[in-house]
């Protein structure tokens, strides 16, 4: 028995327009499912921690990166089990949909359910972060990647203009005010017995390859191998930053003036300023500095 769990916002209500199809070509395939809907963010971490908790071991999660995140979440959160033990599988309808562009992974449903009833699975890592939150320490799990400084910093205004991000041309507009009004800190990160101290436009920590639409902050990323990929780019004026965006596909920012690429598996990342560094996880804004990230090998079972 597979446990569906359904944004229906997701990709400006494609999810929830696309239950239907996806529920007849399950029972076409005979396979026996339930069906829950998310009402709010968060609920889709309750509704996958539940479903473990009361015996489901396979889930599908229709909906984008961010409700993947969510069920991933649930998952590794619950105590029932170890991870491992339950399968995840995406039917993405998204926006970004960055998360299967480094596995390969179908969008097609007819081919996500034939890899459902022919049993391909795979094993990667997850991230698990510890930061701060006005109600005291936070933690989350990510499976794609993780940003601080200007990444977050989009993050947190996408999150404040939830329905304005819908508009494709609104959103290029926020990103692009938002670097008028981002301000760059003095940044610590420790890893590796190494410590780098600078003002940074952006910091990533990658499992996965692909963030921000099938941008590629960490090409070096291997989701199997047991570490992070970490690459830092120094703080540039904005017009630098605007003639930069050709390194940020096709792996190319390793060329780069001002990126550093390296692997580790944990990162400590302190402000040295008195305002503290942001921080989002698959593109979540979750919240600030001091930032504590570990890799749990292997922790996500999932389809594909």
């Amino acid at each position: 028995m597979w446990k569906v769990i359904v944004n229906p916002t997701s990709g400006s209500g494609r999810a929830g327009k696309k239950i239907k199809e996806i529920e007849a070509k399950l029972k076409a395939a005979n396979i026996d499912y339930e069906v829950d809907f998310t009402a709010y963010q968060g609920h889709a971490i309750e509704l996958s921690k539940t479903a473990v908790e009361n015996g489901f071991r396979q889930i599908i999660v229709v909906g984008g990166d961010g409700s993947n995140h969510e069920v991933m979440n649930g998952i590794l959160q619950q105590k029932v089990v170890p991870s491992q033990e339950v399968t995840q599988c995406l039917i993405p309808v998204g926006t970004g949909n960055d998360w299967i562009r480094t596995h390969n992974l179908p969008r097609d449903v007819d081919t996500i359910i034939q890899n459902i009833k022919s049993g391909k699975r795979q094993l990667q890592d997850v991230g698990k972060a510890t930061f701060q939150t006005p109600e005291g320490e936070g933690e989350r799990y990510f499976i794609n990647v993780a940003g601080l400084a200007y990444d977050a910093f989009i993050a947190q205004q996408m999150n404040n203009n939830p329905k304005v991000v819908r508009n494709k041309l609104v959103y290029f507009y926020l990103i692009l005010r938002c670097l008028f009004q981002y301000k760059p800190q003095n940044t610590r990160i420790t890893f590796n017995n190494q410590i780098l101290e600078n003002q940074y436009y952006t910091i990533n920590i990658g499992v996965c390859k692909y963030s921000g639409g099938g941008m590629q902050f960490v090409p070096q990323a291997v989701p199997n191998d047991g570490f992070f990929a970490l690459t830092t780019v120094g703080s540039m004026p904005v017009l630098g930053v605007i003639a930069s965006t050709p390194f940020l596909y096709g792996g190319r920012i390793k060329n780069h003036p001002r990126a550093y690429l390296t692997q580790t598996k944990s990162i400590k990342i302190e402000s040295l300023d008195k305002e503290q560094v942001m921080l989002e996880l698959d593109g979540e804004y979750l919240g600030v500095s001091p930032v504590k990230l570990e890799i749990v090998p292997k922790a996500l079972k999932f389809v594909g």
